[in-house]
């Protein structure tokens, strides 16, 4: 027979209608005389403790019944929810049974609940169950290794794709559409010059000043010119124009992708029977390789202009700095940054367009792509520098 109940609170649901703002306390809480206020009644039956309740359990309704429902759900054994009387139940109220439930160490049968209030309730224990797995250990050396294998081999691939569609680019050259390689150089070039020029100028104007302040100690002004020419010429120029290409361009490479590849665009466009190596990645990787150079010797012209300033305003005249910039530097300065800059834009654009075509699921996605693609780029740039270096080292150049 059902035991007397231990503990009640509230009334009797009369009827089904939420309660208005005159049904609430000065205090912000349902009173208790209101119609579909909630309410908890717990008895003892046949060695189980029942948690009768009723009204509604929304946002508003469990926060009355929280800590008492809690307290109450430590001491008790075999408990069983009776949702029989329960007029509404939302997140909010499936959250409170799942964590009365998850206070009594048991799982709680239920009794009366409405089919949709069941399916909520075993979601809401799905998440919860979820949320308290521990985080995952550590990467190891080796798993760390494994992975590093893997995005080089993905790597290689992906350079395998590229040149196979430049091999088939003859054939599917109705694929490559001028206007869009266009925009892609005046996206990834000509957008970019007030840029580069702007930083070429500053960081010559700053090296200027660095390297004077050690060269007037030997009465040697006028070498700033021969050091920051060398300098712009040989290393910086194409280093920092792929810096920028890489936060400007090589980002918006691998968002473009990535926003195509979430909405499945990249999949519609394979059933169509088009190669997207061939429409989004060659026209960047091309647009990329031919913008560099310039943007590379637009920022070694501005450099040396900064420079210029400097040393003008130090009281030497141009002709002079002229003079020195053409007795320090020789073309084949020049040209190897130039061809350094060429590869530079080749590296950024394919790190960019890859992280795109490996963009993942969810928000989040995209966002990842185009950090992978900045980080990847420059770290990519400063290493293919410091192999040319050693190059042009051997070289004697």
């Amino acid at each position: 027979m059902p035991g007397l109940p231990t503990e009640a609170t509230g009334s009797e649901p009369p009827g089904n209608e939420p309660p208005g703002d005159a049904e609430l306390r000065s205090d912000g809480a349902p009173d208790p005389s209101a119609p579909d206020a909630p309410s908890l009644a717990i008895e003892q039956r046949d060695g189980r403790t029942v948690f009768a309740f009723s009204g509604r359990l929304d946002a508003q309704g469990v926060a009355s019944l929280w800590r008492r429902t809690l307290r109450a759900a430590r001491d008790a054994a075999n408990p069983v929810f009776d949702l029989s009387r329960v007029t509404f139940c939302d997140v909010a109220g499936a959250a409170f049974l799942t964590a009365a439930e998850t206070a009594s160490g048991e799982p709680a049968e239920l009794r009366g609940a409405d089919p949709k209030v069941a399916t909520l309730l075993d979601r809401v224990r799905e998440g919860a169950a979820t949320d308290g797995t521990p985080p995952p250990a550590a990467a190891t050396i080796g798993e760390i290794a494994e992975s590093g294998l893997r995005a080089a081999g993905d790597g290689i691939a992906f350079l395998g794709e590229a040149a196979i569609a430049l091999i088939r680019l003859p054939a599917r050259h109705r694929m490559l559409r001028l206007p869009d390689f266009a925009r892609l150089i005046d996206q990834a070039g000509v957008r970019a010059l007030p840029l580069v020029m702007l930083l070429g100028y500053l960081m010559g104007l700053i090296l200027a000043f660095q390297s004077s302040i050690p060269m007037r100690r030997f009465g040697a002004d006028l070498l700033v010119a021969n050091v920051v020419a060398i300098s712009l010429l040989r290393e910086l120029g194409p280093l920092l124009a792929s810096v920028i290409l890489a936060g400007r361009s090589g980002s918006a490479f691998a968002a473009e992708i990535g926003t195509m590849k979430v909405n499945e665009e990249l999949d519609a466009l394979t059933t169509m029977g088009l190669d997207p190596m061939t429409m989004l990645v060659l026209p960047r990787l091309v647009a990329a390789m031919l913008v560099m150079p310039a943007l590379s010797l637009m920022l070694d012209l501005a450099g040396l202009a900064g420079m210029a300033t400097v040393l003008t305003a130090f009281g030497f005249p141009l002709v002079a700095i002229g003079h020195q910039v053409q007795y320090a530097t020789a073309p084949s300065y020049v040209y190897g940054g130039l061809f350094k800059a060429v590869i530079f834009g080749a590296a950024v654009a394919a790190i960019g367009c890859r992280a795109g075509l490996a963009t993942g699921l969810g928000p989040r996605a995209v966002g990842q792509s185009a950090t992978a693609a900045v980080v990847g780029g420059i770290v990519a740039t400063i290493t293919l520098d410091g192999v040319f270096a050693l190059m042009f080292y051997r070289l004697g150049w």
